[in-house]
């Protein structure tokens, strides 16, 4: 199987961005699974609706989410009629939405799609380790699900680490999301699990994390209240982590970073082109 995770679409650059260049990518590269962290995709803070059916009428499976999944008021509501966008499985009970889906691919594969979100330096949800640990108890790999992808939305590396230790050889994926930087470490780790700190994001890089630069800037100059953050405006570039399978297993085989657009170094499975 081929899977393909994108970080966080920040804004216009990175709805463009994908919109523009996902459903050749399907195509060209033959993708079973692609899943797609959208919760900075409206502006920057949240999705809505149609942005959501946009980014999955473009070719994304799933679209999983974070901190900022109901800062559009509107995904409380719409969350519930969208089974493919995925929140942090660590919320509390009784939030709306879901922390897990089982897709099927066209090829008729079943791919578990898990969300968590870190507790270091961000809101103090529940414990993250319990909620994948539970998610995977009841839809284990090579049993009832041919694929496991684990979207860990966290700040620190330490605790997206260990989250990939903790669930090496139970899924075929571990990736964060959150930092909007992409590091340099994907890997698979020793039980087969590929793995990845922070797949960066689908947004304009000519920014501060996608958003417009003066602000930031100010904001780290001067300590006083400013105006609003903006999303940045240029050309998007698309970042995340391409995974190939072994079908016998579901773990994976190898695993190759992918960076396409302006301002990066692009880089992408070219064995697959």
């Amino acid at each position: 199987m081929r899977i393909l995770f994108l970080g966080d679409i920040v804004g216009r650059p990175g709805r463009h961005a994908v919109t523009e260049r996902l459903p050749s990518l399907r195509e060209r590269w033959r993708l079973d699974c692609v899943v797609i962290n959208g919760e900075n995709a409206a502006g920057g803070f949240g999705i809505t609706e149609s942005i959501c059916d946009e980014i999955l009428q473009a070719g994304a499976d799933a679209v999983t989410l974070g901190n900022h999944s109901f800062d559009q008021r509107e995904a409380l509501v719409f969350i519930a009629r969208q089974p493919r966008l995925i929140r942090p499985a660590n919320y509390p009970p009784g939030t709306p939405g879901r922390g897990a889906a089982v897709i099927e691919t066209p090829r008729g594969a079943r791919v578990l799609v898990v969300n968590v979100m870190g507790r270091i330096y961000l809101d103090p949800l529940d414990d993250p380790f319990a909620a994948a640990d539970r998610e995977l108890d009841a839809c284990p790999l090579g049993a009832a699900a041919d694929a496991v992808i684990v979207d860990m939305h966290a700040e620190a590396t330490s605790e997206k680490q260990a989250m990939g230790h903790f669930l090496d050889g139970r899924a075929t994926l571990v990736v964060g999301t959150h930092t909007h930087a992409p590091t340099a470490d994907h890997r698979i780790l020793p039980n087969g699990t590929a793995y990845l700190s922070d797949a960066g994001m689908c947004g304009d890089y000519d920014s501060v994390l996608g958003m417009q630069k003066d602000e930031p800037v100010r904001r780290f100059l001067q300590k006083t209240p400013g105006s609003r953050l903006e999303a940045a405006t240029g050309e998007g570039t698309l970042c995340g982590i391409a995974v190939e399978t072994d079908d016998a297993t579901g773990l994976a085989r190898r695993v190759w970073a992918v960076r396409l657009g302006p301002h990066l170094e692009e880089t992408w499975p070219r064995e697959w082109d």
